[in-house]
């Protein structure tokens, strides 16, 4: 483990930036882009955002599992090169070995280390005992719960004692009743000094989850991703959920991940700037768009919800809903304001619709403000043939993003035509036309 530096950060991120791989330098889509942060002693912060606004990358950077395009990450006074000592991380999935007991799993980092056989024996049945695991040490992982394999995780992590811990959305594949008591146990150890670590960085898109457990949380932007805004967080732990104080701060970050800069607002032509045919879609099903509209339009909204009491009682964490409801603000079905969702007349309309007029307001809506879908729509008019091969327009695409986020965006653009019967697609060929969709 490298000696501590004394009086600076423990760790600094220096204007990183990173780009996809593929295309020329020049022109490859940054997934980050300049960003910058510390992470001190005794603290715990969160990077906090959207799918795909390059979180998940940044702590990948910080762990030195990746090189960034520019800028540098300083550990302890020295510029990472590769992984570096004295940094563990906790993923999302359990990554376990399933051949090996937890007591193996576990002395695995260990071993690694080349720390004795003796010494790694009692290290890591400390850590078992502390994560909460003792009596499993001979259990295999298939004779594990969710919950209780993400504890073998966090042990293996934590024995190396490691002066910083990473950890990427590690609650987010398990029940909503386990991660409550993991987070909580990890909480109650890390107030108490009890875990042998230094800092920790992590990753959620659980606002909830980011003010319950952080001292500082960091908003990321998307396309690229940046910081946003910084938050402090000085409730003293434990948290609770219901203080006033924690409810507006929930509410607050809301608001702040769905507000518009003024640079963001309609033009006069009725479309958002970046709003173009290189504006990447999101995977969201009209069943979903159709549902949120009339869960909003019922009691007891009545055509206006605050967002967070909408996620909790439909369950859904930001990455499921800020999608859909940004969706239908991009469709002119609804408008988001400081952290509320307020259908438009449109949006009301739709509510009250039979199926039919539901379709052909849809399309409408699709083809005015949806660029790539309306760039669909005129090629195929033009054609004699009103047919045209889907590649044409990834390959477009591709001018603007990485080759996963065309595939996705021309994806939403083919349900989304469908639902509406702006075109058909046919998946077999792979092309677009404008007869009736079978």
């Amino acid at each position: 483990m490298l000696e501590e530096v004394k009086g600076g950060p423990l760790l600094e991120v220096r204007h990183v930036s990173q780009r996809y791989k593929g295309g020329s330098d020049d022109e490859a889509p940054a997934v980050l882009d300049d960003v910058s942060t510390t992470l001190s002693r005794g603290e715990i912060v969160g990077l906090l955002g959207r799918s795909g606004c390059g979180k998940s990358t940044l702590l990948r950077i910080v762990s030195g599992l990746i090189r960034p395009s520019a800028g540098e990450v300083v550990y302890q006074g020295k510029a990472l090169t590769g992984p570096a000592d004295g940094v563990a991380m906790v993923f999302q999935s359990f990554a376990l070995f399933p051949w090996l007991s937890v007591l193996e799993n576990v002395e695995i980092g260990l071993k690694a280390l080349k720390i004795a056989p003796d010494e790694a024996r009692r290290r890591a049945l400390a850590a078992i005992d502390l994560i909460g695991l003792d009596g499993y040490e001979s259990a295999y992982p298939k004779e594990l719960s969710g919950g209780m394999r993400q504890r073998v995780g966090f042990a293996r992590a934590v024995v190396t004692h490691p002066n910083i811990l990473l950890m990427d959305e590690p609650f987010s594949a398990l029940d909503v009743l386990t991660a409550e008591t993991l987070r909580s146990d990890l909480i109650d150890l890390w107030s108490e000094g009890r875990l042998p670590i230094k800092s920790i960085l992590m990753v959620t898109h659980n606002i909830e989850e980011a003010v319950l457990m952080c001292d500082r949380i960091l908003v990321l932007s998307s396309h690229p991703g940046r910081i946003a805004s910084e938050i402090r967080v000085t409730l003293p732990h434990p948290r609770n959920r219901l203080d006033p104080v924690f409810r507006q701060l929930v509410d607050n970050i809301y608001a702040l991940m769905t507000r518009r800069s003024a640079s963001k607002q309609p033009g006069k032509d009725g479309l958002f700037p970046g709003t173009g045919i290189g504006m990447v879609l999101p995977r969201v099903s009209t069943n979903s768009l159709a549902g949120l509209i009339e869960e909003v339009a019922a009691e007891p909204y009545s055509g206006r919800a605050d967002l967070p009491h909408l996620a909790d009682s439909l369950q859904m964490e930001i990455d499921d809903l800020f999608p859909i409801a940004e969706t239908l603000q991009l469709m002119r079905f609804a408008e988001l304001e400081e952290g509320d969702i307020k259908l438009t007349g449109a949006g009301r309309r739709f509510a009250d619709a039979e199926v039919d007029a539901r379709k052909k307001q849809f399309g409408d809506h699709l083809i005015a403000y949806v660029p790539l879908a309306a760039r669909i729509k005129r090629v195929l008019d033009e054609r004699p043939s009103h047919v045209a091969n889907a590649a044409r327009f990834r390959e477009e695409l591709e001018d603007y993003m990485s080759e996963d986020y065309a595939e996705k965006t021309l994806r939403s653009a083919i349900n989304w035509g469908r639902y509406g019967e702006v075109y058909a697609y046919d998946e077999d060929n792979r092309s677009f036309s404008l007869e009736n969709p079978t």
